[in-house]
């Protein structure tokens, strides 16, 4: 492989990061200096063991996070030693490295503060919010302000996350200690974080200014009104228990699940799940069982498990709150379907925006590696099983699963085509399970209670507890726990309606809007598709008539304009004629609004029949519902 390198170099900074996660330079090629500790200068004219380097490639996403978390963006330099070091093309790795949106190949200041401006923090006031902070802080703070799709903290709307770029802190949870000169010129603190949410103006700024300050967050049990009640399934730990004690979840039935699945053994578990009737809770629906029963059944090895907790669709904060609550709860899930679907190897794949969930799942993991539920032999019972976290960087397309794998090995998360689907070929070409959080932890009551228990919750079509994500004009917005069949009037009741509803947006930005005076549609797959919308991931999104509808429309189609991959056409370009549209006919009337309206339909046809993935093919979803269903633009 020939690669080219520019001339810049990386800063002593930036190259301590790359090799705190890589390791020492094996030679002086990879270092681009000559070093003699390292090896003669005539290595310069080769790289040793380039093979060795590129099956490293998967690194690449970790070290531009290594890179960026200590000094705040990316450097040309920084991205050479990068690449030098796994034998990527400089090329490539830019490609990468600009997919994401929390990353920056340009110079910024050290802290970032995120200001959440999709359609639940919209409807909350999120544009006086980016008004406030710009307003108070102004050029040269030292701050940049960027507006950021969703945060997943709709129920604390409007939310804004600090990221301040900083030297690695001491261990999990470690409270921040001041360090050396950063690559900037400013005092170089340690990596922090911060959520600020709801959000003021004043909040945010003294978040900003300092983060390790900045007030607490609530607990994740904040987020569940129906925290502590009695009948809870996948709740019923959250707010009882400490997400951060192993001895806590276990004396409350943890790992009860992983001791009956070896009871059973990996064509027993399948069959549990099967006829439990398990679908996937991510808003496709597939048959879990039938999912674990072909990765399972592939003669190519090794397998892989991966879990999705990427969750970006703007309004759904469940997977968070699972993670921040009952964390344990998803590490003995994972490992239950590892265990299932013969994988030894698990890739835990969080969105960059969860910085709790992070820290949480960290300990979790280490605390169950120490004492045997993880590692060579979970258990004593022989089967060898360990997981990693691999962090997302602001990518809504790494939802879709294939584009999540394209993104844990290193390039854009850029969706493949199919067949062949994960199942036969996923993650590096291998038979891979991939399942969202909700999904996985539905698998614990389903072998705690018996398959037959679990499919008498909710309808014959869809069993079991479903998570609902309650946002905007309701009283008590946070995470519902219902079975399936329930109905929209039912949840918002729990909810607690306020103001004069006047809609309601199921199943996120690629979900559709429903009129007011249909609450009796049952909240399950079938149900909502009877009524000509989806359930999705569970969103739910109360609008009423104090906010504008034709700018959430406009806030939408801003979202997938900005989230498309853009590697189909009808995606690429259909999400832009979508927008501009969308502003003609925020300024006009009549007949030359008709005329809009009638490009919307074809444009939004053209991209659900033709574009790769889910993304282009939903992005007309909620503009077709709210034209079609509320008469938006009449």
């Amino acid at each position: 492989m020939d690669l080219h390198f520019g001339d810049s170099k990386p800063t002593d900074e930036e190259r301590e990061a790359v090799d705190a996660l890589l390791g020492p330079p094996g030679s002086a090629w990879e270092t681009a200096f000559g070093d003699s500790t390292v090896r003669s200068d005539a290595d310069l004219r080769w790289a040793r063991g380039g093979r060795a380097a590129r099956e490293r490639r998967d690194l690449l996403l970790p070290g531009l996070h290594a890179v960026n978390d200590r000094v705040g963006w990316i450097s040309e330099g920084a991205l050479d030693y990068l690449c030098r070091r796994l034998t990527v093309p400089p090329a490539e790795a830019y490609g990468v490295a600009t997919f994401y949106s929390m990353f920056s190949v340009k110079p910024r200041p050290a802290t970032v503060l995120h200001v959440c401006t999709d359609v639940a923090c919209a409807a909350k006031g999120s544009a006086e919010l980016c008004a406030g902070v710009e307003g108070r802080l102004g050029l040269g703070s030292g701050v940049s302000v960027e507006r950021s799709p969703c945060l997943g903290l709709c129920e604390r709307a409007p939310a804004a996350l600090v990221v301040r770029a900083g030297s690695p802190a001491a261990g999990l949870g470690s409270p921040p200690a001041d360090s050396r000169p950063s690559h900037a010129g400013e005092a170089d603190k340690a990596h922090a974080t911060a959520v600020v949410a709801p959000a003021t103006p004043e909040a945010a700024v003294l978040a900003a200014s300092a983060p390790e300050a900045a007030e607490p967050e609530p607990p994740a049990s904040l987020a569940v009104p129906q925290a502590g009640q009695p009948g809870l399934t996948l709740l019923r730990r959250i707010g009882v228990v400490d997400p951060a004690s192993l001895d806590d979840y276990r004396s409350h039935g943890g790992y009860s699940a992983l001791r009956r699945a070896f009871e059973l053994g990996p064509a027993g578990v399948i069959r549990e799940v099967t006829d439990a009737g398990l679908v996937g809770r991510g808003g496709a629906a597939f048959p879990t069982g039938v999912k674990w029963k072909a990765t399972a059944s592939q003669p190519d090895h090794p397998h892989y498990l991966v879990c999705n907790a990427d969750e970006s669709e703007p309004g759904t904060f469940k997977d968070r709150v699972l993670m921040e609550g009952d964390p344990y709860s998803l590490i003995e899930a994972m490992t239950i379907a590892g265990y299932a679907v013969g994988a030894h190897k698990g890739y835990l794949y969080l969105r960059g925006e969860y910085p709790r969930a992070l820290r949480l799942l960290g300990n979790a993991i280490e605390q169950a590696r120490a004492r045997g539920l993880l590692g060579d032999d979970v258990l004593g019972q022989g089967y060898a099983f360990d997981i990693e976290i691999r962090r997302g960087a602001g990518a809504y397309i790494c939802g879709e699963e294939t584009a999540l794998f394209n993104s844990i090995e290193g390039y854009r998360g850029e969706p493949r085509s199919k067949p062949p689907f994960p199942v036969e070929k996923g993650l590096f070409g291998k038979p891979t399970a991939e399942n969202n959080v909700e999904t996985l932890v539905n698998v614990l009551p389903i072998l705690t209670m018996g398959a037959e228990a679990y499919a008498a919750i909710g309808t014959e079509k869809s069993t079991g507890p479903k998570l609902f994500c309650v946002s905007g004009s309701v009283e008590r917005p946070g995470i519902y726990e219902l079975p399936f069949g329930a109905t929209l009037g039912e949840l918002l009741a729990l909810a607690g309606k306020s103001g004069n509803l006047r809609a309601v947006l199921l199943g996120g930005a690629a979900g559709g809007f429903v009129r007011a005076d249909e609450m009796d549609i049952p909240l399950t797959f079938e149900g909502t598709r009877a009524a000509g919308t989806t359930l999705g991931s569970g969103v739910v999104l109360a609008v009423d008539d104090t906010v504008p509808l034709p700018r959430i429309l406009l806030r939408i189609a801003e979202f997938f304009r900005d989230e498309s991959c853009g590697q189909c056409v009808p995606c690429r370009v259909g999400t832009v004629r979508q927008e501009e549209a969308l502003h003609r006919i925020a300024e006009r009337t009549g007949a030359a609004a008709a005329g809009d309206i009638a490009l919307l339909r074809e444009v939004g046809r053209a991209m659900r029949d033709a574009s790769i993935c889910g993304l282009g093919q939903t992005a007309w979803n909620a503009v077709e519902s709210a034209i079609d269903r509320l008469g938006a633009y009449e």
